[in-house]
């Protein structure tokens, strides 16, 4: 969907949320803590374009739930569990540091 696509890439981090999902609550807050200022996007507070959205990001996710979703650098990364990964591995950090998330 194009509005997906486009919002993906308005900050060097994109996620996309619900309100009410605690995983998407420890997503946003580690990249707070990491220093990245993402670009959030809770679609459930969206009445116009918030279920186009959800559907797109399922579809993306291989039919998975559609959030959280992050972006770095307007590709898709993944959910919870691929961005824990690559935290854990220490692969995120390099990834935000190449997209010009964070600096240090």
């Amino acid at each position: 969907m194009e509005r997906v696509a486009k919002l993906s890439t308005e900050k060097a981090v994109v996620i996309f949320t619900a309100s009410n999902c605690p995983m998407c609550h420890t997503v946003v807050s580690l990249f707070s803590d990491l220093g990245v200022g993402a670009a959030v996007h809770e679609l459930d507070r969206d009445p116009v374009h918030g279920r186009d959205m959800e559907r797109d990001l399922a579809r993306r996710l291989g039919g998975r739930a559609s959030v959280p979703a992050v972006f770095i650098a307007g590709k898709l990364v993944g959910s919870t569990d691929r961005v824990m990964s690559l935290h854990l591995a220490g692969k995120l950090v390099p990834m935000l540091k190449a997209a010009g998330a964070i600096w240090l």
